[in-house]
């Protein structure tokens, strides 16, 4: 094949396995043969709407196979897929579809397209459209250096970036998983956490569909629907941040749930408290869990299965074909014990930002060193404790919120002379927002009226839980605000 891309792979994995079921949901099945089908159909209709090499093609919607498909598809076109997170405001989803330039928007079932730029498929017309592309055979040549998908991630300025991740670091952090995690060709993969972030598309589809497993996707978590699908389904494989592991251990069903097909559980997005972990282990299940993020595709240290005990609460060590350095303020090297900023090299990280030549000389070296911007402090045996964030982003539920988004809503509201945005302890969420305002002299609001000013604006999941109304905000001698100090005072619920 002349698509060395991952658009090829359905088609590679169906002259293997065409007969294995590749994807459910919902009660509907596609075998490998199925998806190998379907994806060249889905590539002729979009080549028919004149989608061409390099063009974006954008999926609104939850977990779907046609989320799936046109993943693929766009890789057989050598286009670029842009997964929109459905939990965005439309203005938010507004502007990243321009600053993507998307050819075309699918829109997933009960998704509408009103108000969006670029073209629209919708879900009622999908299948139609299916129908009418043409099931031959689609080699266009890509290479594995070639932008496979753009993944916006919000920026601490206030503006979501777009991470471009070629199929080449796809294709690596694949290889990296399955060298900690031996993910078998019976595997039956749960995936309940949107496909719209990394770690459940390149942690859990794509290794998936390598090993011709089968992925049950769920469009959103449902804790008694988990539970039914791992005793019905015997899932083995399942992928969730702390908080879905949480609900889970702490539901009434937990104590007499039938989990013994269950072979790896991971976990990320978020620091994993160890409680959680040991609950896990107590079951005799498989508690895995690592760091990364999307600019690295987005395994940086995994924690494997052998060593997952007594070195509970690390992220563990570099993947195999991963490198990290952790780097005092001064530059050099910090040893063990020393915190410094986590540092990644390899190839699975991302070549920079979509059209962000300066925000990308920030985060990444000539040589290909990623700067992360969290803390980490590794011990005598190279296991890596994630210790700090130096940016000040909140991680509630896995999903990332920046205070500086927030803030410059808030401000916006007529009342607002002053706002800050802090993470405060939760117990379901792990971390939320807590909004600390300054009003205008004269000016009257209550905290109630300010978060419904935010509602419509940001995503729900970015609105802060708590609001509380302070005199003044600390700053420096040049007038910079200061949240270490606002943390120690108002850092709980």
């Amino acid at each position: 094949m002349r698509n060395q891309g991952l658009g090829s792979w359905p088609a590679r994995r169906a002259r293997m396995t065409p007969e294995r079921v590749a994807l459910s949901c919902r009660g509907r099945a596609h075998t490998y043969g199925d998806l190998r089908e379907r994806t060249y159909r889905l590539a002729s209709a979009l080549a028919d709407l004149d989608v061409r090499r390099g063009d974006r093609v954008a999926y609104l919607g939850a977990n779907h196979p046609a989320l799936v498909e046109t993943f693929f598809a766009a890789g057989l076109l050598g286009a670029v897929f842009v997964p929109l997170n459905t939990r965005l405001a439309l203005p938010e989803l507004q502007y990243i579809l321009q600053d993507a330039g998307a050819q075309i928007v699918v829109l997933g079932d009960g998704q509408d397209g009103a108000g969006l730029p670029g073209g629209h498929i919708s879900a009622s017309g999908y299948e139609a459209l299916l129908e009418g592309g043409s099931p031959e055979p689609i080699d266009e040549p890509v290479g594995q250096d070639d932008v496979c998908l753009i993944m916006y991630t919000s920026g601490t300025t206030g503006r979501p970036k777009g991470a471009m991740l070629t199929h080449a670091n796809l294709t690596w952090n694949t290889v990296n998983l399955l060298v900690d995690v031996p993910l078998a060709h019976d595997e039956v993969t749960l995936i309940s956490a949107p496909l719209f972030h990394i770690a459940a598309l390149a942690q859990t589809l794509i290794p998936t569909v390598l090993k011709g497993g089968r992925a049950i996707l769920e469009p959103s978590f449902d804790v008694d629907g988990t539970f039914d699908l791992i005793e019905t389904e015997r899932v083995t494989v399942m992928f969730g941040v702390p908080s879905m592991f949480g609900l889970l251990a702490r539901s009434p069903r937990w104590a007499g749930a039938d989990l013994s097909s269950l072979r790896h559980l991971l976990c990320g997005g978020a620091p994993v408290p160890k409680p959680l972990i040991r609950i896990y282990q107590d079951r005799g299940l498989t508690f895995l869990q690592g760091y990364g993020m999307t600019e690295t595709a987005p395994g940086a240290l995994f924690l494997g299965a052998e060593r997952s005990i007594d070195k509970a609460g690390s992220a563990g060590v570099p993947c195999f074909f991963s490198d990290v350095r952790l780097v005092k303020p001064d530059g050099t090297e910090a040893a063990p014990g020393e915190p410094g900023e986590v540092y990644v090299q390899g190839p699975n990280v991302m070549p920079g930002y979509w059209r962000r030549p300066e925000e990308t000389a920030k985060v990444l070296s000539p040589d290909g060193w990623f700067r992360s911007g969290d803390v980490g402090v590794a011990d005598e045996e190279g296991y890596v404790r994630i210790a700090d964030r130096l940016k000040d982003v909140i991680i509630s539920g896995g999903e990332n919120i920046y205070p500086a988004e927030v803030e410059s809503v808030l401000y916006s509201h007529a009342a607002v002379a002053e706002c800050a945005v802090i993470g405060v302890p939760d117990d379901t969420w792990g971390e939320v927002g807590k909004a600390l305002v300054v009003l205008r002299p004269d000016a009257t609001a209550e905290a109630g009226e300010l978060l419904k000013h935010l509602d419509g604006r940001l995503a729900r999941f970015k609105i802060p839980k708590y609001l509380e109304f302070v005199p003044e905000l600390p700053k420096n001698a040049a007038g910079k605000l200061l949240k270490a100090p606002l943390r120690k005072a108002y850092g709980s619920g």
